[in-house]
């Protein structure tokens, strides 16, 4: 079974749990869903690059201070 077939087959049986009102209503919240957290997902990574830059930036000045003889 490929991967489009397994979606279809969920849609299908969601359908038939469901019904096309209920189906319809919970793809939206699960749209909302996705969006909610591939925002909170693109918020940690800028996050995480953030404190890796700065980490680097003070690993590069305290690696300054050393050649330069600072203690």
């Amino acid at each position: 079974m490929g991967f489009g077939t397994e979606i279809l087959f969920m849609l299908m049986l969601g359908l038939l749990v469901l019904g096309p009102k209920r189906l319809h209503t919970m793809l939206a919240h699960m749209a909302r869903a996705k969006t909610k957290f591939e925002e909170a997902s693109r918020g940690i990574k800028s996050q995480l690059a953030a404190e890796f830059e700065t980490a680097h930036q003070e690993g590069e000045t305290d690696a300054s201070h050393e050649l330069v003889g600072d203690p």
